[in-house]
């Protein structure tokens, strides 16, 4: 079971610096807006970048501090990335509409994955009286 915030060490976390979080999520975030404007290659590669780099990065975060965001929105990022290539190089089709549904889900399931457990389980979580990751 988690407990709340004082779990974690927030002094690690890369969400509470403005550097640190550009780096890690701001820059591949105004990535994927970008390839909005772009030809589908473009989005493609950019997108699935951006979406691994995120991913990353959040599974980083999460073993340097137990932010507990980051244990689901690495993976959900990382998971992400398969269909931006399907998509992106036709293997398989979302249909008319698939870089759309692509994005409101990558939006949607940021906002959700952020919010809802930070507001359950705290901003850190640990497990058995240390950090989740074991540390």
């Amino acid at each position: 079971m988690g407990t709340m915030d004082k779990a974690g060490d927030g002094k690690k976390d890369w969400v509470g610096n403005a550097r640190s979080y550009a780096v890690a999520w701001g820059l591949p975030m105004a990535a994927l807006v970008v390839t909005v404007f772009l030809p589908p290659l473009a989005r493609t590669l950019i997108g699935t970048a951006a979406l691994l780099w995120m991913g990353v990065a959040c599974l980083v975060n999460a073993a340097r501090c137990g932010r507990t965001h980051c244990y689901f929105t690495g993976p959900f990022f990382l998971v992400l990335a398969a269909p931006m290539v399907l998509h992106g190089f036709g293997i398989f089709s979302l249909g008319p509409n698939g870089w759309i549904w692509l994005w409101g889900s990558i939006v949607a399931g940021f906002a959700v994955l952020w919010l809802l457990p930070e507001w359950i389980l705290g901003k850190f979580i640990k497990f058995f009286g240390k950090h989740a990751h074991g540390r």
